[in-house]
């Protein structure tokens, strides 16, 4: 039996959800591996999700920051991120450390990471090899927000990877060491009858526009109560279960859902920030996707430049979906997305 540790980001519930897709293939080819999922932020989201998987154990890990955002805000709070970054370059020692010694304990013979740079230090100090997973890097994604003194230490970390293997959208160095693989949009497989059983229970006349507006459940804003988007005619609304609005045509995915690629396949249309995980859910149920534009994350625009270069989404600020109203023009000048053949 061959051990592996994968250690995943903490920031929101992408990285889980990609991950959680990538655990069940691997259980799949083999029945000779077992996995140690190394997180915390929705950790119980992926016991959830791989509840039957006996081969899969859990260690509770604050693997890093990922993004701080301003108050009722999409927009990256840049003091606030400093602060946290600060500390928790204070505490990599302690974690590398213990890490070492976790995976010399389990006899691990192979490190994971969607894409938290200390993994590859603790690979490299036990001899045991790495894969870095992701579409891009915290050390990347951090220029425009932290003092790039400061990111010297996650390159280093990061140079250390053997394997890379870079996701569809990805704009980053070639930082495997021993090998460099290119890879489309990894998501979870849709059951179809879960997907009909949906659409039935959302639009029973089979008349309505399902629209999936995904925020990601790490956002939480005042505003959303008043968006005109709402008041869309003839349109039922699937939103995360955090979302303070109560409408008739609003329907909240529970929060003990776990599968939420099956609402995203009931949908006609999905708006949503830049968020990875969900582009690539809504890319392989070959939905038409309106996406928020975030100028100061850098790997939001790497993801945005891909669909535009592809003609796969409609780019919005936020100003323009707040006043956004889902009508017949519109939706046919978004259908013309489903005719594009997307790199996968």
């Amino acid at each position: 039996m061959k051990t592996l540790c994968y250690y995943i980001s903490d920031y929101g519930f992408g990285h889980a959800s990609r991950s959680v897709a990538i655990i069940r293939e691997l259980l799949r080819h083999s029945d000779k591996i077992r996995v140690f999922v190394c997180h915390s932020y929705a950790i119980d989201f992926m016991k959830e999700s791989l509840v039957n998987e006996k081969r899969v154990k859990y260690r509770v890990v604050s693997t890093d920051i990922g993004y701080k955002l301003k108050h009722n805000s999409l927009e990256p709070d840049i003091k606030g991120m400093d602060i946290a970054f600060d500390s928790y370059m204070e505490s990599l020692d302690d974690l590398v450390k213990d890490e070492i010694e976790f995976c010399t304990n389990n006899n691990v013979n192979l490190i994971l990471s969607d894409i938290v740079p200390f993994p590859f230090k603790v690979a490299k100090e036990l001899g045991v090899p790495s894969i870095g997973i992701s579409n891009f890097t915290w050390y990347t994604a951090y220029k425009q927000l932290i003092e790039k003194g400061k990111l010297d230490r996650f390159k280093g970390y990061y140079s250390l990877m053997d394997y890379h293997f870079s996701l569809a959208t990805s704009n980053e160095f070639e930082w495997g060491i021993i090998e460099e693989k290119g890879f489309g949009f990894v998501s979870r497989e849709c059951d179809d009858n879960e997907v009909l059983e949906l659409k039935e229970k959302l639009d029973p006349t089979g008349k309505k526009t399902i629209v999936y507006f995904g925020l990601g459940m790490k956002i939480f804003m005042d505003q959303l109560d008043v968006l005109g988007l709402w008041n869309s005619p003839n349109c039922v609304f699937i939103v995360s279960s955090n979302v303070e609005v109560q409408r008739k045509n609003i329907y909240k995915i529970p929060e003990d859902y776990t599968e939420s690629q099956h609402f995203i396949a009931a949908s006609d249309i999905v708006i949503t920030k830049a968020g990875w995980s969900t582009i690539a859910e809504a890319i392989n149920s070959n939905k038409p996707l309106i996406v928020l534009n975030r100028s100061n994350m850098e790997e939001d625009q790497n993801t945005i430049q891909y669909l535009i270069s592809h003609q796969r989404a409609d780019i919005m600020d936020w100003n323009q979906i707040k006043d956004l109203k889902i009508n017949q023009e519109m939706m046919v000048q978004l259908s013309k997305q489903k005719n594009i053949v997307t790199v996968k």
